[in-house]
């Protein structure tokens, strides 16, 4: 399977509906005593887990599936990212968001390739990117419904193809210890289709009213 064939089979992808069982969102009992200390966070790329029918993980090799689930997870920082600059200039976030390609060229010049993000911890990252906190999303996608590599379906070209279900995590740890300040839990079931910015839309809706830096009224 060469990644042309990949690009051809996104190109005639359809898109497909979205459903998505209520959030869980987790906020730390003394957030507040660390709002006045934070004035930056880095938006890091997403740690992208996709599992395959056995077709597709025959016809799939492990060098292409790590390009898959590494361009999707760039894609998901630079939707996030642009996600939460159009929501702050609406709800004034009391931080500021590092822009995600200095955040990218300083884990670079460190030497840490994002699929390696996972093994270190969120002082280490915030110490390398100079951040009072650290955003990190974990996306899991299983039960593909389709053969012909489903899950490629534009993974290159920005745009999901059929699954099941997509468990997706969106973490908030503080630079200091680590601590974890906020967690949003979404499981997006039926079809993930139509582009990771729809699913990037549909993730973080619901999230905007209770991101943890919005200012008070």
């Amino acid at each position: 399977m060469k990644i042309s064939t990949l690009r051809l089979w996104a190109f005639m992808a359809t898109a497909s509906t979205l459903t998505a069982c209520s959030p869980t969102i987790y906020l730390a009992q003394d957030f507040s005593s660390y709002t006045p200390r934070h004035k930056t966070i880095a938006i890091l790329p997403a740690a992208v887990t996709m599992q395959l029918r056995p077709n597709q993980a025959r016809n799939t090799t492990a060098e292409q599936m790590h390009e898959l689930e590494d361009k999707s997870g760039i894609d998901y920082q630079e939707q996030i990212y642009a996600w939460l600059l159009r929501r702050s200039q609406q709800q004034g976030y009391t931080v500021g968001f590092q822009d995600v390609r200095q955040t990218n060229a300083l884990l670079r010049e460190s030497g840490i390739p994002s699929y390696e993000l996972r093994t270190h911890s969120a002082q280490e990252l915030a110490k390398i990117l100079g951040v009072d906190a650290v955003l990190t999303t974990s996306v899991r996608t299983s039960k593909p419904m389709s053969d012909g590599a489903a899950i490629a379906v534009g993974v290159l070209v920005g745009a999901w193809g059929a699954t099941n279900q997509a468990n997706i995590t969106v973490n908030i740890n503080e630079s200091d210890e680590g601590k974890l300040l906020w967690k949003y839990d979404y499981v997006a079931s039926g079809s993930v289709g139509s582009s990771t910015e729809n699913t990037v839309n549909a993730l973080m809706r619901n999230a905007s009213k209770r991101f943890p830096y919005t200012p008070k009224s």
